[in-house]
This record gives structure tokens, C-alpha cells and sequence, in this order.
């Protein structure tokens, strides 16, 4: 019932180039040696979810503004929506911007670039990143320091709630 918890997602524009090159970078990293430039590692585990040219849910944001690191979310409050609107020119002025998951998804609905791109998500380790390539390697560089016994089981994220 919740698969999309298990798997890190891409929502992906492919005409931005910041998203391109944060596909590019995953995808290498599940197909190539990881870290690049060390033949005797072996790639990444994870399961890639491309979604292309559609915002995610209401819930996700939700969830996303959770999993989003510290600075990037702290504009207004712990979990403020502006951390996923980008300075787009289709993007509102600050006093029109939506101030919830639901109003999120109708601004992207209706003006795609309104919204940071991309939008990468691991849903094991309760880390994401939006619009910053950046945010990208840190994940992949968490998922390393995992596959190489740097992070010991009880320093992984553990979801609280229901889904626990």
C-alpha cells in the first residue's frame, strides 16, 4: 500500500536544467561506480522513480516539507510552503503565494515553473531536496556512507506515526 516509501523519487522538468542535471547525477549513481572516479566501488542501491511534468500531492508536500533540510524550510515557520516555490517570474508575489499543500499543487498546476525543480525525494532515509542540486549529492553522499556501514542503524531515520 505505501510502495512510494519505499523508493527515492525524481519529480523531474526536463526542460529546467537544474533538473536534468540532478537526473543525471542519480542515474549515474545507480549505474556507475559511486563515488565517481572510484572504479572499485560499486554503484548505489535505490529505486528510481521518474515522475516528469507533474507536481506531487498535496500529502507528499506535506511529507517532503518534513524531510527537507533545516535552513531550506525555515522562511515563516518549520514546514513553510515557500521552501518549494521558486523566483520564477510565474511564480506569485509573496502576499498571493499559497499557504497550503492543496494551494501548492493548483499554483503548480497551473504555472509548472512556480515550483522548484527538481524535486528529489528519499522516502527510507526521510531526506529531500528541492531545486538544488546541492541538496542531491547530500542525499547520494547518505546513501554511501549506508551502503559503507558509515551510519549505523540506529542513526537512520525512523518515520514517526502511523506508517511507523
Amino acid at each position: 500500500m505505501f510502495s512510494a516509501f519505499k523508493r527515492s523519487i525524481v519529480i523531474h522538468n526536463p526542460s529546467l536544467p537544474p533538473s536534468t542535471k540532478a537526473l543525471a547525477m542519480l542515474r549515474a549513481a545507480v549505474s556507475s561506480p559511486y563515488p565517481p572516479g572510484s572504479p572499485s566501488t560499486s554503484p548505489l542501491s535505490f529505486n528510481l522513480e521518474l515522475v516528469e511534468n507533474a507536481p506531487p500531492t498535496a500529502d507528499q508536500i506535506r511529507t517532503i516539507l518534513d524531510y527537507l533540510p533545516r535552513g531550506a524550510r525555515d522562511v515563516d515557520g518549520p514546514h513553510h510552503i515557500a521552501a518549494l516555490i521558486s523566483s520564477h517570474p510565474s511564480a506569485p508575489s509573496l502576499p498571493d503565494r499559497p499557504h497550503s499543500p492543496e494551494g501548492l499543487v493548483r499554483l503548480a498546476q497551473k504555472s509548472p515553473l512556480a515550483l522548484k525543480w527538481p524535486i528529489v525525494v528519499d522516502w527510507t532515509s526521510g531526506r529531500a531536496s528541492a531545486g538544488d542540486s546541492e541538496g542531491v549529492k547530500d542525499i547520494l553522499e547518505h546513501l554511501r556512507k549506508k551502503r559503507d556501514g558509515e551510519i549505523k542503524e540506529d542513526e537512520e531515520y525512523k518515520p514517526k506515526g502511523w506508517f511507523s
